[in-house]
């Protein structure tokens, strides 16, 4: 089978699941709402940074990213659908690249609706306080926002497919960036501001306080969800189905 119809039968995979619709959804929900919640209590310090404030909901709504990214590759490794998907298209790698193309797709297009309206309902809630955003950074925050949530979706679904088990990924994931980022940034210096999710949330900061620019930090996440997609074309390609 052909790239185009592999990946066509990809989508018509994950659109038909609810669990992974539905994981989409959670993205916009969760980061609206907690940006919303994030912005009625805001300083007014010299290091309030309001952009920051009205996409802090970010932090909440990559663990449904991750969660559709984890759940869109875990499937295929319930009661023998690999095989069945592998039969009909034989080229593994071909096939976990389409994979890959059909969760990149959606997440990138939630993502960026995402932005739209977290920036929309962060801006309602600060108020006067918006003001000091310039649009500038607020286009770059909305742009980062929806290759942010799209690259954490990748990183989750490489991770899935080395570990073939939707649980291990999560059970890693989620306790990493609710928690150990956290700790670890706390302890360590410059060194978590490359961590993946640190360094791709400097796109939604003003003036990013770690060492990484906001391109510079969304190009380190890019750079450790290709070596989890690589980790995972290598497993599928390798392991036995």
């Amino acid at each position: 089978m052909a790239f185009t119809p592999a990946l066509h039968a990809e989508w018509i995979k994950i659109r038909t699941l609810r669990s992974q619709l539905a994981s989409l959804g959670a993205v916009l929900a969760a980061t609206a709402a907690f940006s919303a919640l994030a912005s009625l209590d805001t300083g007014d310090g010299a290091d309030f940074d309001p952009l920051f404030s009205a996409f802090f909901g970010v932090s909440f709504g990559q663990i449904a990213a991750i969660a559709f990214g984890t759940t869109a590759v875990a499937a295929e490794f319930h009661s023998g659908a690999l095989r069945v998907s592998l039969a009909a298209v034989p080229r593994r790698g071909r096939w976990f690249a389409a994979k890959a193309t059909a969760v990149a797709a959606p997440a990138l297009a939630v993502g960026l609706v995402t932005g739209l309206v977290t920036l929309a309902v962060g801006r309602a809630v600060l108020g006067d306080k918006a003001a000091g955003m310039p649009p500038g950074e607020q286009l770059r925050a909305v742009v980062g926002c929806g290759i942010y949530l799209m690259l954490m979706a990748l990183f989750a679904a490489g991770l899935t497919a080395v570990l073939r088990s939707g649980v291990a990924t999560l059970s890693i994931l989620v306790p990493f960036l609710l928690i150990v980022s956290f700790v670890i940034g706390d302890m360590s210096g410059g060194v978590a501001d490359f961590l993946p999710d640190r360094a791709g949330q400097a796109v939604l900061h003003a003036t990013p306080d770690g060492v990484l620019g906001p391109w510079a930090g969304l190009a380190v996440t890019a750079a450790w969800a290709s070596a989890a997609l690589g980790a995972g074309a290598w497993s599928v390609v390798r392991r036995d189905a």
